[in-house]
C-alpha cells in the first residue's frame, strides 16, 4: 500500500498503493454487521489497526489515541516514527509496531551509528512507557532495489536496541504477497526467483530469532482484478462467518479445505516460508482490508463491512488456517481512517473512521466467537 512515507505498492492479495502488482494465479482459481461496540483482544489473535496519516484533514495524534483507547483497540502500527504519535502513546499500554522509512534502509543498513541514532531518537526516549511490539525495517521492498538493505538493517538495529538497553523488541519486516512466484495451490507456494535471495536467509534469520515475519494480506485486489472468477463470498470471508447468507465453494488442497481466500493467501507464505527452511516461523498480518468506496469494483460499504467484520471475527476465533490449525493469527486492520491525500479511488476509502471521527459503517470488535 501507499503509506506516503514507508511507500506502499498495491498488490492483489499483497499491499496497496501507488503502483498495480498482477493478481497471483492461485487466487483466481479460487451480512452487514449492525453492532458498533469494539473491543479488541490481546495476545495472539488480535486484532490491531493501522494508523496511516496520509491526509490534512486528521484529529490530532492525542485525539486519535484517545480513540484506540476509548475503542479498547490493543495495538496499533506506525508505518515511521512520529514523536508526537509516540508521545500520545506514553502510558497507554497500547501494543506499538514501529516502522522505519523505507528511505531510511539504505543508511541503516550501512551505517551503525545511524541505527544507533535512530534508536536513540525514536525508541529509547519511549522505552517503557510505550509498549514495543515490533520494529519493522522497511515496508514492502522485497523483491526491489531496497530488498539487499533489509536483513543488514534488521542486524544493526537489533545491536543499537541492545546497547540502548531496550530488551525484548523483535525487528522484522513486513512484506507483500508478490514476494511469492508459484503461490497455487497455496501447499505448493514458493518465493519468486527475483524475492528468494533475499527472503531465504531473512526467514531463516527471523526463525532462529523468534521473530515473526509479517506479511500484507489482500483479498480484495484479487476479487476487483477478476470478479468474474473470484467469488465475492469466499473473498469476503463469508464461509467463516455464521451469520452470513452468501453461499461459499470451499477450495481444496491436497487433505486441506478452504473456505476463505484469507486463508489460502496466508497458508501460502506458510508454505512458502517453511519451503525456504524456516519451519515454524509465525507470520503477522501487518495490514488487511476491504475499501468502503472510490468506485472499484466490490468497493461498497456493505463489503467493507462484511469483511472487516468476518477478520475481526476470524481471527479472534483462534481458529487459525486449514495448514496451521488453531494457531490464531495476529492481525492489523488497514486502515483507521479514510485518508485524502492518498491517490484518488478506492485508496482514500480503507479507513474505519472519516476525519471527523465517525464511524464508517459499524464493526463488532467484541466479536471474540462465532
Amino acid at each position: 500500500m501507499y503509506h506516503g512515507g514507508p511507500g506502499m505498492s498495491p498488490a492483489a492479495a499483497g499491499g496497496r498503493g501507488g503502483t498495480a502488482r498482477k493478481v497471483a494465479p492461485w487466487i483466481l482459481a479460487c451480512g452487514f454487521l449492525l453492532c458498533s461496540s469494539v473491543l479488541f483482544l490481546g495476545a495472539e489473535g488480535a486484532i490491531g489497526v493501522n494508523y496511516g496519516m496520509i491526509a490534512n484533514n486528521l484529529p490530532t495524534p492525542d485525539k486519535v489515541i484517545a480513540m484506540y483507547k476509548a475503542n479498547k483497540i490493543s495495538y496499533v502500527r506506525l508505518f515511521h516514527p512520529d514523536t508526537t504519535v509516540l508521545t500520545a502513546l506514553r502510558g497507554t499500554g497500547i501494543g506499538v509496531v514501529l516502522g522505519t522509512l523505507n528511505e531510511d534502509l539504505a543508511h541503516l543498513a550501512s551505517d551503525e551509528s545511524f541505527a544507533a541514532s535512530w534508536v536513540a531518537s525514536y525508541v529509547k526516549p519511549f522505552a517503557g512507557a510505550v509498549t514495543f511490539r515490533y520494529i519493522t525495517a522497511g515496508n514492502e521492498v522485497i523483491p526491489g532495489d531496497l530488498g539487499t538493505h533489509v536483513l543488514p538493517a534488521i542486524r544493526n538495529i537489533e545491536t543499537a536496541l541492545k546497547a540502548a538497553g531496550v530488551t525484548g523488541v523483535p525487528v522484522t519486516t513486513a512484506v507483500a504477497t508478490s514476494v511469492l512466484g508459484v503461490s497455487y495451490p497455496p501447499s505448493q507456494a514458493a518465493f519468486s526467483e527475483a524475492s528468494a535471495p533475499v527472503m531465504a536467509p531473512l526467514v531463516a534469520y527471523l526463525s532462529a530469532k523468534k521473530a515473526p515475519l509479517l506479511v500484507n494480506v489482500y483479498p480484495y485486489f484479487a476479487y476487483a482484478a477478476e470478479p468474474e472468477t473470484v467469488q465475492l463470498g469466499y473473498a469476503l470471508l463469508a464461509g467463516s462467518s455464521a451469520t452470513s447468507k452468501i453461499k461459499v465453494a470451499a477450495v481444496a488442497d491436497g487433505g486441506l479445505v478452504y473456505t476463505n481466500m484469507f486463508d489460502a493467501i496466508l497458508d501460502a507464505a506458510h508454505a512458502a516460508v517453511e519451503k525456504a527452511g524456516a519451519q515454524g516461523l509465525e507470520l503477522v498480518v501487518s495490514e488487511t482490508g476491504w475499501p468502503s468506496g472510490g468506485g472499484g469494483t466490490g468497493a461498497t460499504v456493505e463489503n467493507a463491512a462484511a469483511y472487516n467484520n468476518n477478520v475481526i471475527r476470524h481471527a479472534a476465533s483462534g481458529a487459525g488456517t486449514p495448514r496451521r490449525p488453531g494457531k490464531a493469527v495476529e492481525t492489523y486492520l488497514f486502515a483507521m481512517f479514510n485518508e485524502n491525500q492518498k491517490p484518488e479511488g478506492t485508496e482514500q476509502h480503507f479507513g474505519l473512521f472519516q476525519p471527523d471521527m465517525s464511524a464508517v459503517y459499524p464493526v463488532d470488535f467484541a466479536a471474540g466467537a462465532y
